[in-house]
Parts: C-alpha cells; structure tokens; sequence
C-alpha cells in the first residue's frame, strides 16, 4: 500500500496582533526619526530633541492608538448593521435572497439540481441563511468585538517602541550632530530588518521590502533635516 505524505503549504496566518505590530512600528520608526532629524538641523541642544521627541513619542502614540480602537469599532458597527438589514431583507423579500443564494452558488461551478437542493438547504434556518449571505454575498466576516481595545494597546505600544528607537541616540551623543548620525544608522538599520522581514512574512522579495522602508525613512528625515536647515539659515 502506497503511503501519501502530506504535501507541506507555506501559507502567512495573518493576525490582527501582526498587522498591529508592524502599523505601530513602521509609524513609530519613522515619524520620530523625521522630527528629531528636523530639530536637528534647526536647535543645538539635544536636550530640546530629546523633550520633543517624548512628547511626539506619547502624542503619537495616544492617537495611533486610539485610531485603531476606533476602526476596529467601526468595523463591529458596520458588520452590525449590514447583518440587521440582511436580517430584514430575509424577512421582508425571501424569493429574492433565494435567488442570489442560488446565483452565489453557481459562481461557485455548482449543478442546477445540486444548486435546488442546496438552497433548500441553506434557507431551511434563518441564521445560517443570513451567516451564508453575509460570507458571500457581501464578503463580511464576523470581527471580535474585543479586538479594539486590543489593538489600541498593541499598536500604540509598538509605536512608543519604534519611537525611541531612533530617539535614544540622542540620550548617549553630545552634539544633536552626533545624535543625529547615530540615530540615522540604528533606524535605517531597523526600518532594513523590519521591512525584510514583514516582506519575508507576506511573499514578497524580502531584501526590495527592506530598501524600500529603509529609503521610506531616510526620504522623511532628509526632508525634514533639510527644511529645518532652510528656515533657521534664513
């Protein structure tokens, strides 16, 4: 009798945790280590960096936190509301719901008398007739309810980590030069690593994602190094 070994599948499992991590990083890398690179073309305290650089650090990080608690209730209402009108639309148009549960069920190749017996099937419980029409029909997945306050904290945390990344620098540098030359090699090298291997993670050319976030950074804060330096040379 011939064995059949189960074939090994390389599939991402996308969690919400996972795409949390890598929002609040990326913004966390990158947006303080554009203002610090700014004030530093245009202050000669490192001090002054650092301060605002904290104060950026827990603003940002409220905010970014909070818009992820409030898409991810944005999310939950709009699945609430979309499942209370199919619902309704069950309820008050049954002919028609049947017709687009049979039309769903011949995108997916299905016979006509496999179809028949299907909808009879399906339309027989209303729940399960509703959960089919708004997996299908509409592309809606039921979200947790209890992943907003979830990823307020996870993304917002990611952010204050990402954020004093490039700002610690400044804590052990003299001059916002110094600071400035430092934090730019530990972010860069950060953003590289951190972008290869989200890229690793999602099926894409690892080395291109990491120079592609790399440069993401460094664009951000040569613009803003380079316009602090215009206006305090004025």
């Amino acid at each position: 009798m011939q064995h059949v070994h189960p074939h090994p599948e390389n599939h991402l499992t996308s969690s919400a945790m996972l795409q949390d991590i890598v929002i609040g990083l990326a913004d966390g890398l990158t947006v303080p280590f554009a203002l610090a690179a700014g004030l530093s073309g245009a202050v000669a305290s490192s001090g002054l960096i650092i301060t605002a650089g904290l104060a950026e650090i827990v603003a940002g990080s409220i905010a970014m936190g909070l818009g992820g608690y409030l898409a991810g209730r944005t999310e939950v209402e709009h699945y609430e509301a979309e499942l209370r009108r199919e619902y309704q639309e069950v309820q008050d148009v049954p002919h028609v719901e049947r017709a687009e549960v049979d039309d769903l069920l011949a995108e997916m190749g299905l016979s006509a008398d496999t179809r028949a017996q299907a909808v009879r099937e399906l339309t027989a419980d209303t729940d399960q007739w509703v959960r089919f029409m708004m997996k299908y029909e509409l592309g809606l997945e039921k979200p947790d309810a209890r992943q907003a306050p979830k990823s307020a904290l996870t993304i917002s945390t990611a952010y204050a980590v990402g954020g004093l990344i490039p700002l610690s620098a400044y804590f052990i540098t003299d001059t916002p030069t110094e600071g400035l030359a430092l934090s730019a090699l530990i972010t860069l090298v950060c953003l590289f690593v951190f972008g290869y291997l989200k890229s690793r993670l999602t099926g894409q050319p690892p080395a291109l994602g990491g120079l592609k976030m790399a440069g993401t950074g460094a664009l951000a804060a040569g613009a803003a190094f380079l316009v602090a330096r215009q206006f305090t040379h004025e």
